[in-house]
């Protein structure tokens, strides 16, 4: 699990709450049922509005994964994929059909099998092109609804200022009151714009985020199977995967890969 989401709003509220208490406020000022019910009501209900039904439901299950998800390092994929070149070198290509079996990556499963199957290499991707642009579709759709949330959340919230506020205008009879009716009627800008700013544009940018990873990464075992396909020397193909990856990303190089390279490189010379 990656805790950035969870701790980057966890400490954005906590920021908040600070600022309330060192104004002499405190949390119940701004925690109000009716504003804050058509915010959330409202919000959720015009992007439901603006969507469909399918995508609707398919956001919100997406939604668990903004906050637990773990990206896989890449050093993984490709430790994966030079395994099999060398499996491949000794075997031959027929031998992945027991890795396809093995993996519960269905899009790793599914271009080992039909390397397997003798697929050829243009067409495997094609297909695997196929795949990886059918996930970003996929993906985005989530990302996409929630970023929506995050424009209509502060427009809701200033219709439910202006409903307050026409009804400030209805007590002017009663001076006394109006201070904190006028108060509690920007509760609900407040909410828009806490729950677009806190909640929505960040889960839509750390969906979108972790999108991106994974497209990266199944990009990088097509191209790793491509290789392997065509015969590619393990450490060559090491060196060609590792150069895809972002530095930042890479992370330590495994000892026995280390030394497995050189050896090669050794052999080599």
């Amino acid at each position: 699990m990656d805790p950035a989401t969870l701790i980057g709003i966890l400490v954005a509220f906590g920021a908040l709450v600070a600022m309330l208490t060192m104004e002499g406020s405190t949390v119940g000022s701004i925690i109000l049922l009716p504003p804050m019910l058509l915010v959330f009501v409202g919000t959720i209900s015009v992007g439901l509005a603006g969507s469909t039904t399918k995508d609707f439901l398919h956001a919100f299950k997406s939604l668990p994964k903004a906050f637990t998800a773990k990206p896989a390092p890449p050093i993984e994929s490709i430790d994966t994929v030079v395994a099999l070149a060398e499996k491949a070198r000794r075997k031959g290509l027929l031998a992945l059909e027991e890795d396809a079996a093995k993996t519960e990556d269905a899009f790793l499963r599914d271009a080992l099998q039909n390397i397997a199957d003798g697929t050829d290499g243009d067409e495997l991707r094609e297909m695997l092109d196929d795949a990886i642009d059918t996930k970003m579709k996929t993906d985005s759709i989530a990302s996409r609804f929630f970023q929506q949330l995050g424009g209509y959340a502060p427009t809701v919230g200033i219709v439910g200022t202006v409903v307050s506020l026409t009804h400030v205008l209805e007590n002017l009879s009663t001076p006394s009151t109006l201070g904190p009716m006028i108060a509690s009627a920007f509760v609900a800008t407040l909410w828009g714009l806490l729950s677009a700013n806190f909640m929505w544009l960040p889960i839509a940018g750390r969906l979108a985020r972790l999108s991106e990873l994974e497209v990266d990464r199944m990009t990088l075992l097509m191209e790793g199977v491509l290789a392997v396909q065509a015969g590619s020397q393990p450490i060559l193909l090491r060196e060609r995967l590792t150069a895809l990856v972002p530095e930042h990303r890479r992370g330590p190089a495994k000892a026995d890969a280390k030394s497995g390279n050189d050896d090669q490189l050794k052999s080599a010379a």
